[in-house]
């Protein structure tokens, strides 16, 4: 356990017995939860106004700069030896103030001469706070991913397996490689996981000391590591299996130690909502036949008369006068697939929630035959996640697809009890202050916010409110045409899903604007799409994919010419998603602008405000009592939305843990 000791941890903090080190994950009473919420929800937001941690981190600056002014006459032979000296001290004294600063300057001026980009003061502020456990919110286009590296280095070289997390395979193999030459300058070897890796390649790649990777790889990786061991990690399991002559089954991860989490906001709050279900294929030739007979027997029913939706709890409601509607007919065999009245109404329940609540190119795409389900947080395809309990063969069932086996559950962990399992967690994001009493409360980890390292100069624009989608992307196309075409501005177009992307993208073809559409059926050219999106008139059309982790660099001329123009055409559940697509415009003090233009009839307003939609609809015609109106009705809307999600989390969060004592008895701890 020599590596781990610059975490300075408790001897009951490991958990004991386990085939690698993680924290020990003690279930919290009622008294421990509610001083966690007062000291996150209470104290800390009044103490946030003496800046304690704002003037640590200075002096973290003033001491990194200090250390880093005689750094310039040491040739690289004699950087690397400094840095391995300061790693060994941080491994024997913990992260304090001095070796750190230290070892920041090093990284800084390593920086310099690998990538020719030397960390700015608040990359080195933020850098402190992820050491020091933090959840450090920088504005958008501040450079998070390149803050990150000052603490990975230096708790590479005190011997600790770091993990930088992040929400896509796409940008962890784009900051990994991008990355590589300063953890190369210090002999430091990296490693990006790819979704087609096998296991032994796996194994292999997180041997290294920096590992790259999505947080679903690293989820399922740890799922597939607590399968495979079949939950025999105490000690009395292992030596029963040793007697038993049982092959021991190596882990692939080297443990849970320093993790870096990338857009952690989108981790632990927009995906924490559903647990991780690692879950086997089984051949289920009767599948097909109840999904036939359950959509057949939905069709019929009406909604209003038979069933309601309740659109905000993603439910179907059977009515009183279901049951007739639900008997056996002419649409099932005589040997009925079900084994019983209560199973048939499942499955219709199942089928009217594949009809009206699961739609395509909104919720889920077809790919060469396959229904993927899209992140709407993120914005794209999800080719390995499949939905429980049935719904993913209904809906493959209604896109006329053969139904995939059922799944059985082999295990299933929430995020919020995972990433508690970290010796030492920390993460960055651009917006964690509206989640930063729950953050605290679930994962311990203060929020921490870095002032801008240059003024903001982004211009926002007044909203509008149209009564239907038709207005709206008609203005949507006029400001697009405005700032494109007679500006001569590259425009980012926000929107929330597959399908009103491709709405849009028929309105602009009409008017003859040129543009390029970036959503899940086109996620294999992001990178050229992005890469070209800062030029003069440039038009792109994206969904939320377009919204985190994606730096649109401007050409040369567009700067001078008023610089990137977003228009957001949807207000999202919550204002964060909103605030990441805003944070694509004017960053590190380049000019640019944004703006959303919405309408009465979005998802949004129509799930959580239909009736002061419905009270709206005349007036919103009426440009000043829209703009007045707008902003207390997203209010409403997006209140009521992140309640339900927060309740959501809350109750997966207490199911896990109640199934986890449930099956303690077995071995079973996942």
């Amino acid at each position: 356990m020599n590596s781990l000791a610059g975490l300075r941890l408790r001897p009951d903090d490991l958990a004991t017995g386990r085939p690698y080190a993680e924290r020990d994950e003690r279930e919290p009473s009622g008294l421990d939860d509610a001083a966690m919420a007062a000291w996150h929800g209470l104290l800390l937001p009044l103490a946030r106004p003496l800046r304690l941690r704002e003037r640590q981190a200075r002096r973290i600056v003033r001491r990194t700069a200090a250390a880093g002014a005689a750094l310039d006459a040491l040739d690289d032979a004699q950087l690397r030896t400094r840095a391995l000296r300061l790693g060994r001290e941080i491994r024997r004294r913990g992260f304090r103030a001095e070796p750190v600063a230290q070892c920041f300057a090093v990284v800084r001026e390593a920086g310099r001469r690998a990538l020719g980009r030397p960390h700015y003061d608040s990359q080195v502020a933020a850098g402190w706070g992820l050491v020091r456990g933090a959840l450090v919110e920088m504005a958008t286009g501040e450079g998070k991913t390149y803050a990150a590296t000052l603490a990975a280095v230096t708790a590479a070289l005190a011997g600790l397996p770091v993990h930088v997390i992040t929400v896509n395979d796409y940008l962890a193999e784009r900051d990994r490689a991008g990355l590589a030459p300063l953890y190369g300058f210090f002999g430091l070897s990296t490693a990006f996981i790819a979704h087609a890796a096998t296991r032994e390649e796996r194994r292999a790649l997180y041997g290294r000391q920096v590992v790259y990777c999505s947080n679903k790889e690293l989820s399922f990786d740890y799922l597939r590591d607590r399968a495979a061991l079949r939950e025999r990690s105490s000690p009395l399991h292992a030596a029963v299996d040793r007697a038993a002559g049982a092959p021991a089954t190596p882990p692939v991860l080297r443990g849970l130690v320093f993790a870096i989490v990338d857009e952690a906001d989108s981790i632990f709050i927009d995906e924490a909502r559903t647990p991780l279900v690692l879950s086997a294929q089984r051949d289920d030739r009767a599948e097909a036949e109840r999904c036939a007979v359950a959509l057949a027997q939905a069709y019929r029913l009406s909604i209003g008369r038979d069933f309601r939706v309740d659109a905000a709890e993603r439910r179907i409601r059977l009515g009183p006068g279901a049951g007739a509607a639900l008997s056996l007919d002419e649409d099932e065999p005589a040997g009925s697939p079900f084994a019983s009245a209560r199973q048939r109404e499942e499955a219709v329940e199942q089928a009217l929630a594949a009809l009206h609540l699961y739609l395509r190119d909104r919720h889920y795409v077809v790919v060469d035959g396959k229904v993927q389900i899209v992140d709407e947080s993120t914005g794209r395809a999800m080719p390995d996640r499949a939905w429980e309990n049935g719904l993913q063969q209904m809906v493959e069932a209604k896109e006329g697809l053969e139904p995939t086996g059922a799944r059985e559950t082999l295990a299933r962990i929430t995020y919020q009890r995972l990433f508690r399992r970290y010796l030492h967690l920390c993460g960055m994001t651009g917006t964690g202050t509206e989640v930063a009493s729950e953050i605290g409360r679930v994962y311990g980890l203060p929020v921490v916010r870095v002032p801008l390292h240059r003024p903001s100069r982004r211009r926002m624009l007044a909203a509008r409110c149209l009564p239907d989608a038709a207005a709206k992307w008609a203005a949507v196309a006029d400001a697009v045409a405005q700032a494109a075409l007679q500006e001569g501005r590259p425009v980012l177009v926000g929107t929330r899903t597959v399908e009103a992307s491709e709405a849009l993208s028929a309105v602009l073809a009409a008017r003859g604007i040129e543009h390029v559409v970036l959503n899940a059926k086109q996620d294999g050219d992001e990178a050229a799409i992005i890469a070209r999106a800062g030029e003069p008139g440039r038009v792109t059309v994206a969904t939320n994919m377009a919204g985190r982790g994606t730096d649109v660099a401007l050409a040369e001329g567009v700067e001078a010419a008023g610089g990137l123009h977003v228009v957001l055409t949807e207000f999202h559940e919550s204002r964060r998603v909103d605030r990441q697509l805003y944070g694509r415009a004017a960053r590190q003090g380049d000019r640019g602008s944004a703006q959303a233009i919405v309408a009465l009839d979005d998802e949004l307003f129509q799930t959580y405000v239909p009736g002061a939609c419905g009270w709206l609809g005349p007036g919103a015609r009426a440009q000043p009592w829209a703009t007045w109106v707008l902003p207390m009705l997203r209010w409403l809307a997006q209140s009521a939305a992140e309640r339900r999600h927060r309740a959501t989390r809350t109750a997966s969060l207490r199911h896990d843990r109640r199934m986890s004592r449930m099956l303690a008895f077995a071995g079973r701890c996942e």
